[in-house]
């Protein structure tokens, strides 16, 4: 595959320091320019990132400030570094890097878009949880934005740097994903869904830093916050970027 100068991989972790580096290493062998952004992982992440000899940029937070923020730095340095789109990917190995080119030819053909991965939520490995949660969160999206999307849950995302939303207004969570999703469809992005794969390892060899009862209930505030935004600011701005297009 010949390297894309204007695309890099953001990749957010913590406690991964079972997967990280073969995540990265799957990931470079896609040509890709990679940021690993350590969000204060008390393991031994850091050290494997320090010493693994591999082409590729860390961005370490000295303690652990939450996924949103970790994207934040991610996109941030990204954006400044001057590339045009970054794709985010876990490092939990849950994500295949091997499907990346999916979406770099959606980014050929939808130039400007956000570009989201769709699970199969259907799979037999697939967490009952997680299907629960991710129906629950496309029902809201869906009224926060009358628009359609069949994973509104997943991390692995290609976002056009220069038509994301204000990422100060990112929360410090994994519901920050949410608040992007919303904000672009809001300023008129177009959101493209893509097929990808999804590795779920047994249950007792999972890493997750998900808290159920917590961070279920920050994403039903959030929820509740976007559907009033909804009504005073974007469903106005969604009907006049319309007129205006």
């Amino acid at each position: 595959m010949e390297g894309r100068k204007d695309i890099c991989v953001v990749m957010p972790t913590y406690r991964n320091a079972g997967t990280v580096l073969d995540v990265v290493r799957r990931v470079l062998a896609q040509d890709l320019p990679v940021i690993v952004v350590n969000d204060g992982s008390p393991d031994d992440t850091g050290r494997l990132l320090a010493e693994s000899g591999l082409p590729f940029t860390v961005l370490t937070h000295e303690r652990n400030r939450g996924k949103g923020v970790a994207l934040r730095t991610g996109l941030e340095h990204a954006r400044k570094a001057g590339y045009r789109y970054a794709v985010t990917i876990d490092s939990d190995g849950q994500h295949f890097p091997e499907d990346i080119p999916v979406f770099l030819e959606a980014i050929d053909r939808h130039p400007g878009a956000l570009v989201v991965g769709s699970r199969n939520l259907q799979a037999d490995n697939m967490p009952g949880g997680n299907t629960f949660a991710n129906r629950f969160s496309n029902f809201w999206f869906r009224l926060q934005t009358a628009r359609n999307l069949p994973d509104t849950q997943t991390g692995f995302r290609a976002y056009p740097l220069d038509r994301l939303p204000n990422l100060r207004l990112l929360t410090s969570r994994y519901e920050a994903e949410l608040t992007l999703l919303v904000f672009s469809a809001w300023k008129g992005v177009e959101l493209v869904p893509v097929p990808v794969q999804v590795y779920y390892p047994a249950a007792e060899e999972r890493v997750s830093s998900f808290r159920p009862f917590r961070d279920f209930a920050r994403i039903s505030v959030l929820n509740t916050v976007l559907c009033v935004l909804a009504l005073v600011y974007g469903y106005p701005r969604m009907i006049l970027n319309r007129l205006f297009r």
